[in-house]
């Protein structure tokens, strides 16, 4: 028997009826049609799901959709505007960090949880933040510097 909940995704109040066993991966793909959180493991090994619920970035296909009733979710979707990106995906675009682009929109979510409590992190804290992000095809250093050039921006325009 489906459940109604409701909840802010990407700055906007959500109303829906979700399946018990349902994870929030599927939601937001198969019945919110938002396509840039991929789809890996399907079992919090990748990262690839990334979003950020309540400030914190987790992995959604291990998230029951019940479980976001009353949170405020935040996907790759809601990080730009039709006219600008946010200094993270321009950063990632201007250093290289991007390839396949699979991985990378749970890495930008994750790094975004991070620069939003810690805006001016270290290396080793940037390596913290996305350890539960893997990338196959660019390896990290780009990454990490496009993250670390995000931050900078990020500071300076506040």
């Amino acid at each position: 028997m489906k459940r109604r909940i409701t909840f802010i995704l990407n700055g906007e109040k959500m109303d829906i009826e979700v399946s018990p066993g349902q994870m929030l991966i599927s939601l937001i793909k198969d019945d919110l049609h938002l396509h840039g959180t991929k789809k890996g493991c399907a079992r919090g090994e990748c990262g690839a799901c990334t979003v950020i619920i309540d400030g914190k970035a987790v992995n959604s296909c291990l998230i029951p959709a019940l479980k976001v009733q009353g949170s405020i979710v935040e996907t790759i979707e809601g990080l730009s505007t039709p006219t600008r990106l946010h200094p993270l995906q321009q950063s990632f675009i201007e250093n290289g960090a991007v390839q396949c682009g699979y991985c990378i929109p749970g890495t930008i979510m994750s790094a975004k949880a991070l620069l939003d409590k810690k805006p001016c992190p270290t290396v080793a804290e940037v390596k913290m933040g996305i350890a539960g992000n893997i990338c196959r095809c660019t390896g990290y250093v780009k990454i990490e510097k496009a993250i670390l050039e995000a931050a900078q921006i990020i500071s300076n325009s506040i």
